[in-house]
């Protein structure tokens, strides 16, 4: 089970995905980061990106993965309908499939800048499920 939402905080735009794993949970989270911008069901899958990332804990490797997403949204002007995540040992493989930006179709709504510290967390909930969350700059 997986699902992903936004939530509002002041001025942004928080980002949360849930799963029964924390990688489950950042894949999740990377369908949230596409909502900012339009809705991640109009995306088609014509362009795959390829993410790995390291880190000391599972917080800072979200963040490293959210800013890697907005990284190629931005330069490559993509969005992302589909998202994989492994995680072991620190260490995160992410493939992200999605397609330009189109602006007919997609209507963007904002672009998003960077994920950021504020709300942070990679947490294991009473229910057993994942979440991994933070507010992103737009």
């Amino acid at each position: 089970m997986r699902d992903w939402e936004t939530f509002t905080h002041e001025a942004d735009i928080g980002v949360r995905g849930r799963g029964a794993t924390p990688a489950e949970a950042f894949a999740a989270a990377a369908l949230a980061l596409t909502s900012v911008v339009t809705d991640p069901a109009g995306v088609g899958c014509m362009q795959r990106v390829s993410i790995e990332r390291e880190a000391p804990d599972l917080d800072l490797l979200f963040l490293d993965f959210m800013n890697a997403l907005i990284y190629e949204m931005a330069t490559a002007k993509l969005v992302f309908g589909e998202c994989a995540v492994r995680i072991a040992g620190g260490r995160l493989v992410a493939s992200a499939c999605g397609e330009p930006v189109a602006l007919d179709r997609h209507d963007p709504a904002v672009e998003v800048k960077g994920a950021t510290f504020t709300e942070l967390k990679v947490v294991q909930q009473a229910d057993g499920l994942w979440c991994a969350q933070c507010v992103v700059d737009v």
